[in-house]
């Protein structure tokens, strides 16, 4: 396998479930502002309870990493995103839609908070950034088909911007250099490794946006 390519190898063969995530209904309504109340506040009170499973794996990502140079974007983006940004968005954008942060989890989020999880413990670097990589290049995939002007509503447009534009295009950008630097040095048997959890990663988003629409 050449190097540059792996990452989209693994998208290509996520498919039609990768197709299906970036352009769901759901996803599309958050771009347009046409999300009704109570399907935004039932999406983002369960994703909310993504926000530890997840800086726990970002955290792992910075201990499993196998260079300097890779560990310090993970640092960045835990200290810069994840624990203050995004956290400090859910809590506005739930009072503002009467929601909860403490949601009881759906089976959906049950299983791909297990998936976080189970990466996370395995200490395996390449199964990391693949969980990694499919969280934030597909929310870049439908996030990158907003309109201008995008919604008045900061429930929305926030949401959008904070999955888009040039800082987060180059976090993804990493994610997928990461995992194009380790795919070239893989054999077939790690390739189908690290494609089952990167699968297992989209049908999961998949099926969380189904669970979103209702």
């Amino acid at each position: 396998m050449s190097a540059g390519s792996f990452s989209r190898w693994l998208r290509e063969r996520s498919e039609p479930d990768w197709t299906a995530v970036v352009t769901h209904p759901f996803a599309m309504s958050i771009t347009t502002g046409a999300t009704p109340a109570a399907g935004m506040r039932r999406y983002l009170e369960q994703d909310f309870q993504f926000v530890d499973s997840f800086t726990a794996l970002l955290g792992a990502a910075v201990a499993a990493a196998d260079t300097f140079e890779a560990r310090v974007p993970y640092g960045r983006f835990l200290g810069q995103v994840a624990t203050t940004e995004e956290k400090t968005y859910f809590h506005r954008a739930l009072a503002e839609l009467g929601g909860r942060t403490d949601a009881p989890p759906e089976p959906v989020t049950t299983a791909f908070r297990q998936l976080m999880d189970d990466v996370r413990t395995s200490q395996d670097y390449a199964l990391i950034v693949a969980v990694l990589c499919v969280a934030e290049w597909c929310y870049l995939g439908w996030a990158s088909r907003a309109a201008e002007p995008l919604p008045e509503s900061f429930v929305h447009r926030e949401w959008i911007e904070l999955h888009e534009g040039a800082e987060f295009r180059a976090w993804v950008d990493f994610l997928k250099g990461e995992l194009d630097r380790l795919g070239a040095a893989a054999d077939e048997e790690r390739r189908q490794e690290v494609l089952g959890v990167f699968r297992r990663a989209v049908e999961l988003e998949r099926s969380f946006f189904d669970m979103a629409a209702g």
